[in-house]
């Protein structure tokens, strides 16, 4: 993979952690759904959190659950599978609640078991509403008189209406929240174990997901339009028209897309898509005939069973074609400049990742017998692909490191010798954070951009509208960002200074990501300021090999500004 370097840290690890979820979907999925096995899905999802909630123990950075969920669900529609939006909306809707309960609740015992709890009641409420947009409304009637007729026969004293779906959830609940115990219960046994050797032994998978994209299908952005059109035209005049020429075109539409699309040749020919429709119409007629109040004809009770499965079709058919059309180059391209303009280079280092994570994945006899050793042997192969990917992405970088305990006066040296240098008329950009001192104590901190001299409010000791805290500051998300910004604007240059890396970073937020990308920039010299508790977990975070690291102190500050002037001077005559 050519393009890794410019990934962030925390894209990387979404991209190792959404390619181990979607392996298992993969290969158990495939297992678990020929064998007919009751609740597939969600033993699927239960292992989806298992592996999120383990990994958080040793990857700390915020924004990894979701990340990792688009990564796996993107992978699972590059499947040949026809099915797309389905899965698609189920991975990365767990991943989004597992995220949120975090975000609210923090990595904490209740945060992890209700963020697990409603990522897999999320299945429960999908398929519901998966029915109702399939079938209509009619659907609903359909299922509530049924239990109504179940409950008169059994003569039930309570309603049992909303019995079945309550007993589902609750089972639900008790497997997510089984499955965020087995998840910390991983993860603390995965942050105290040492990573396994990752093998690299298996092709097919590279095969399967570049099936597709090396086809000569011929993209549309203008049949993209039209496949929306057929879709929504016959929903909207269902009721409008001669039930015989609603019918001719929803079968009009079908023969079209069937011509142009295989997946939605392949939805067709289906049997279990057949026997629903023979299945569902029956049991409308048997309903509308027989259990309503207001009783209807056979024949117009069977075209209300007709007319749902129709409409159904039509849209199970109408999912996939734009699940085909939605591989647009252009489309990608507009992603790829978007807010996940990384996006599709994660996708491409999950793809390289794919066929190892694969061959590792267990055997079932080995997963029923120790599902939890499974779960770590996986985690293990993602903390051993990290380091790959590391070793072979970072680029060797000229990292000097200035350190010193609180108050020794690192930013105040940096001061000094960004002005020394830009008198030297070497170019200097990057960020320092500047002290703000109230009756002789601090009161927080700013961030000044050392090329444009502006400075931004960064940590206040006061509330006000910051968000996050570290300590005893709040972060102003506004200062956070524009720094953000700073660095990643910064194009090459002799002298890149960032100053104050500390536990915010280490965490992964501040900017963490951003300093990852500076580490694979070709600057003549990364010039960065560590408190001295902090140097090597930052050395180890960022794989640094820094040329020099000078501890900075009163008495020594002007002769290490010399050396570091002398070192950029030379560093810049090479």
């Amino acid at each position: 993979m050519t393009q890794t370097t410019q990934l962030s840290e925390k894209w990387i690890k979404a991209s190792i952690l959404g390619t181990i979820w979607a392996s298992s979907e993969i290969v158990l999925g495939s297992f678990l759904h020929n064998l007919r096995v009751p609740f597939s899905g969600n033993i699927l999802t239960a292992i989806g959190l298992i592996i999120l909630i383990s990994a958080s123990y040793k990857w700390k950075e915020k924004g990894l659950f979701w990340r990792a969920g688009v990564i796996c669900a993107l992978l699972k529609t590059m499947s040949p599978s026809a099915v797309i939006f389905g899965p698609m909306i189920a991975i990365t809707s767990e991943a989004f609640l597992l995220e949120f309960s975090v975000r609210v609740l923090g990595k904490t015992i209740p945060g992890f078991v209700l963020g697990a709890v409603l990522a897999m009641s999320w299945n429960l409420f999908q398929k519901i509403f998966n029915f109702i947009v399939f079938y209509g409304y009619n659907i609903v009637e359909v299922y509530t008189n049924l239990m109504e007729y179940a409950q008169r026969q059994l003569r039930l004293q309570f309603d049992v209406v909303w019995t079945p779906l309550i007993l589902l959830l609750i089972i639900y609940a008790l497997l997510g929240a089984f499955s965020a115990i087995i998840g910390i219960k991983t993860g603390r046994k995965l942050s105290t174990s040492p990573a396994m050797k990752l093998k690299e032994n298996n092709t097919k998978a590279t095969n399967l997901f570049h099936k597709k994209q090396n086809s000569a299908f011929e993209y549309s952005i203008l049949w993209l339009i039209l496949d929306i059109i057929f879709m929504i035209s016959p929903l909207l005049l269902i009721s409008k028209i001669n039930f015989g020429l609603w019918v001719i075109l929803v079968a009009a539409i079908a023969f079209i897309w069937a011509t142009r699309y295989k997946r939605a040749l392949r939805q067709l020919v289906r049997p279990k898509l057949w026997i629903f429709f023979v299945l569902i119409t029956m049991i409308t007629a048997f309903v509308f005939t027989r259990l309503q109040s207001q009783s209807m004809s056979t024949f117009n009770a069977l075209l209300i069973g007709i007319e749902m499965n129709l409409r159904a079709i039509l849209l199970i058919m109408g999912f996939s074609v734009l699940g085909t059309e939605l591989y647009h180059p252009k489309i990608r391209k507009i992603l790829s400049q978007s807010y996940f303009k990384q996006l599709p280079l994660a996708l491409e280092l999950s793809l390289e990742s794919l066929p190892a994570m694969i061959s590792n994945v267990p055997d079932f006899k080995s997963i029923v017998r120790n599902p939890v050793q499974m779960i770590y042997q996986m985690m293990a192969h993602a903390d051993s692909r990290i380091e790959q990917i590391r070793k072979k992405g970072n680029k060797p970088s000229k990292t000097i490191i200035i350190t010193g305990e609180i108050g020794a006066g690192k930013t105040t040296f940096l001061q000094n010798l960004v002005q020394e240098l830009k008198e030297e008329g070497i170019s200097v950009k990057g960020i320092f954070s500047k002290r703000l001192m109230e009756n002789g104590a601090t009161t927080g901190y700013e961030i000044v951009n050392i090329a444009s001299n502006k400075s931004y409010p960064f940590l206040g000791v006061e509330k006000k509208d910051f968000a996050n805290k570290i300590g005893k500051y709040f972060i102003d998300s506004k200062g956070l960002k524009q720094a953000k910004k700073t660095l990643r604007d910064i194009d090459l240059s002799e002298v890149i200074i960032v100053d104050e890396i500390g536990k915010l970073e280490l965490r992964g937020d501040g900017w963490a990501d951003e300093l990852h990308l500076l580490t694979q920039k070709n600057a003549a010299v990364l010039l960065f300021s560590v408190r001295k508790e902090v140097v090597n977990e930052v050395k180890e975070k960022w794989n640094l090999i820094p040329v020099a690291i000078f501890e900075i102190n009163e008495t020594t500050s002007l002769t290490k500004k010399q050396e570091i002037i002398n070192y950029i001077k030379q560093t810049s005559a090479q």
